[in-house]
């Protein structure tokens, strides 16, 4: 009975080596007396009891490494402190079992030494500007190096870096300088565009201004030829008028009478201009100084008759 029992036994514990579960995304390798046999898939799996024998198991998931600070000296010559993270993933893994011991130790050992040969081809401002050129060349590095080991590096990112104290005062100061820099260009552009626009407003104000005093002339001389002209036009009507009443009967009587009346206005109002008065010498004789004045208005009248007969007479001339 006890020999039945230890032999179920011995049989449970056979099918228990026999039988393999693999969970999925990860890879298992079989090795049949100390020989690469099979690759187990996801799921059921059976093999040969204390013949065949799980050597490695690998995920088939990314895996992240985080890699440690170490230095690195810049092209030129400061050291920095400088991390990061590295993104590994196996595609092959019979490769990474039997290409390399420790695939994930060779890989972090080359991202290393990669990365601090590719921050000593540069400066130290560069690189804090281009991080993204930095990582690319290191993936690019270590998938070279590895092709061989059935692993992938997918990417890889600077965490962080980290210069000397002294250097980060220099660099303080240096962009102290720049912003201040900045300030002082930004306020005398805006100096310099406040004197521009007031220059262009006074500009502006002397052409408006000057425009308007033309328009102001212009309109001026208009209004005074216009009232020279109405002033004319109405001298010319009036003057005209006098001559026609002149003709009729009791015209010479009637200019002498305005005559008159416009002398002795005129006398009245000699006292009023200035404290200078002009008197004539024969001032109480109105009589004679209305004479001179029809004499002269007769004269006139006489020698644009004599006129007006003379041309008469030419045009009679010519028609004969």
């Amino acid at each position: 009975m006890e020999t039945l029992i230890i032999i179920a036994v011995l049989c449970i514990i056979v099918i228990m080596k026999g039988v393999k579960v693999v969970p999925e995304q990860e890879a298992w390798l079989v090795e049949r007396l100390g020989k690469f046999h099979i690759r187990l898939l996801p799921g059921l799996n059976l093999i040969i009891p204390f013949i065949d024998r799980i050597a490695y198991k690998h995920t088939l998931k990314e895996q992240a490494m985080d890699m440690n600070q170490q230095t690195a000296i810049t092209k030129d010559n400061v050291t920095v402190q400088i991390d990061g993270i590295l993104y590994l993933k196996i595609l092959d893994p019979v490769d990474a079992s039997y290409g390399v011991s420790d695939p994930y130790y060779a890989l972090s050992q080359l991202a290393q030494t990669t990365m601090r040969s590719e921050i000593g081809k540069i400066n130290l401002d560069k690189t804090f500007e281009e991080r993204e050129m930095l990582n690319a060349h290191i993936v690019e590095a270590i998938n070279e190096a590895a092709t061989g080991w059935g692993i992938q590096c997918m990417r890889y990112e600077i965490c962080d870096i980290v210069p000397p104290e002294s250097v980060k005062q220099a660099m303080e100061l240096q962009v102290a300088a720049d912003r201040q820099k900045r300030a002082r260009i930004l306020e005398s552009e805006g100096e310099r565009q406040s004197q521009i626009n007031r220059a262009e407003g006074a500009k502006q104000e002397v052409v408006l201004r000057s425009e308007a005093a033309y328009t102001d002339q212009v309109n001026r001389a208009r209004g005074e030829a216009e009232a020279i002209l109405a002033v004319a036009k109405a001298t010319a009507e009036s003057i005209e008028q006098i001559a026609k009443s002149a003709e009729k009967q009791g015209g010479t009587k009637a200019i002498s009478l305005k005559i008159a009346q416009d002398y002795v206005a005129a006398f009245g109002n000699l006292a009023k201009e200035n404290n200078t008065l002009i008197i004539p010498s024969n001032s109480n004789d109105v009589s004679s100084m209305v004479a001179q004045a029809l004499t002269i208005f007769k004269n006139i009248n006489d020698a644009e008759l004599k006129a007006t007969t003379k041309k008469s007479t030419k045009k009679e001339d010519i028609w004969s």
